[in-house]
């Protein structure tokens, strides 16, 4: 990082990001190994639980698409996932010829007892900012996210 008082340059902020993704990335991989999951397993673990927080019914096709996997290699995941116990398939409430994707709350209660030390950590970290230094961070961060996907989508064809 720079000097106190210094602003880091966009690059030094790229780079402080990648290592970031870096450090979260090996920590969501040790859950990963503790309860042998492959990565795409806790990817979609991340999608399903993002979809239930949100209150969005997730259909199996609605979770492929979300991880860019074929039906097929959706329907191996979820049975991957729904076989070690992490998620069960349910008939929706609305519609009874639809299925979706849910959590169950054994691996709910599981994936909160390991991510807690981060959750704790890092609210410690975000909690040292001011309410607008926070709305800095916010908007860099969506904005980051855009971009992202803005460039994920424009290498998609190459």
């Amino acid at each position: 990082m720079t000097d106190e008082g210094d602003a880091p340059g966009a690059f030094e902020l790229m780079v402080m990001m990648r290592a970031l993704n870096v450090e979260s990335d090996r920590f969501a991989e040790r859950f990963a190994a503790q309860h042998g999951l492959h990565r795409t397993d806790l990817n979609a673990l991340v999608v399903i639980l993002d979809a239930a927080r949100a209150g969005t019914p997730l259909t199996p096709g609605g979770l492929g698409a979300a991880l860019n996997l074929s039906p097929p290699a959706t329907t191996a995941l979820i049975d991957r996932l729904e076989q070690a116990g992490h998620v069960e398939r349910r008939r929706s409430a609305t519609d009874r010829r639809k299925v979706e994707v849910t959590l169950n709350e054994q691996a709910a209660r599981l994936a909160r007892r390991f991510f807690a030390p981060l959750g704790r950590h890092l609210t410690e970290a975000i909690e040292t900012f001011t309410d607008e230094e926070r709305q800095v961070i916010g908007r860099f961060l969506d904005l980051g996210i855009k971009a992202t996907a803005a460039a994920r989508a424009e290498t998609a064809s190459r």
